[in-house]
């Protein structure tokens, strides 16, 4: 291991990550080197690690690498491996500018959950295609203390429970995920988004994410969170022919989403490098041990 490892923090609505460039996949980042790095007290801080790698050199992704040169090989903050992060790919998108890969425009970056379109715009905003909703059937419950409400069943790529509130206080203080029924609907865990309404096609959220709790902003938690409100609302592009956008407040900033009649979705917001440096190999050697 080298005596240092490049590093830099960047932020999309909140939603933060420490981000390696590693272009050939040289870095080892282990589960317990990735929890150590998102420790916010004895880490650098952050809800997940943007692990920068060509496609043609990880292994899961050199089957993409001809729609895609580079892969967010992406992180939960327990150090799970996660299929995709909205808010992730518009900073992935940000820190390869920044780095002088890409320039204004369209791209392609390769996740775990596809191959997704990007484009970065002149204003600083950034917009990534996060593909089709999939809304399978059957009914799911959260609960938080002695309340529980059904939610609506939502993948995105990754798997979310949207449940509608009268009040986000209800969601609890979302250290710990909130229990749902049947268990059976999300083997691997889940999402879970509380929503309120704020107005006409404009929502407000707060989130549990997979392996990291409660987060500032989720990606793919707000475009579950539109489609499912969308439905709620008697909309549906695909049977209107008519794109349908909800705005979608987060702790941490808003996101605009957009569903087409084709299915696609859209999703718009800002992605903002902080700062870079170093990770010194000798600190992080000593918190593995």
């Amino acid at each position: 291991m080298s005596t240092r490892i490049a590093f830099l923090k960047g932020h999309g609505t909140e939603n933060d990550f420490v981000i390696v460039p590693d272009p050939e996949n040289a870095v080892d980042l282990s589960p317990a080197a990735v929890v150590a790095l998102c420790d916010r007290r004895a880490g650098i801080g952050a809800d997940g690690v943007l692990h920068v790698v060509r496609s043609a050199a990880h292994p899961e992704a050199k089957g993409m690498a001809a729609e895609a040169e580079w892969f967010m090989d992406y992180r939960n903050g327990d150090g799970s491996i996660a299929e995709m992060c909205g808010n992730g790919v518009r900073v992935f998108a940000r820190y390869l500018q920044h780095a002088g890969h890409v320039t204004e425009g369209d791209l392609a970056i390769a996740t775990r959950g596809g191959v997704k379109s990007v484009h970065l715009a002149k204003d600083g905003d950034v917009t990534v295609g996060m593909g089709k909703a999939r809304l399978p059937e059957g009914d799911v419950t959260v609960s938080v203390g002695e309340r529980s409400w059904p939610a609506r069943n939502v993948n995105m790529g990754n798997p979310h429970a949207v449940a509608f509130v009268d009040d986000l206080a209800h969601a609890g203080d979302l250290y710990s995920p909130p229990p749902f029924s049947p268990a059976a609907v999300y083997p691997d865990g889940v999402n879970v988004e509380f929503v309120v309404d704020r107005g006409p096609r404009h929502v407000a959220l707060r989130v549990h994410e997979r392996g990291s709790g409660e987060t500032r902003s989720c990606g793919t938690g707000a475009c579950a969170v539109a489609v499912a409100t969308a439905r709620r609302d008697g909309a549906d592009p695909a049977v209107t022919g008519t794109p349908v956008t909800y705005t979608v407040d987060v702790p941490g900033g808003t996101l605009v989403i957009t569903e087409r009649p084709d299915g696609e979705i859209e999703m718009t917001g800002p992605a903002v490098i902080v700062a870079e440096g170093e990770i010194d190999a000798e600190w992080l050697e000593n918190a593995l041990r």
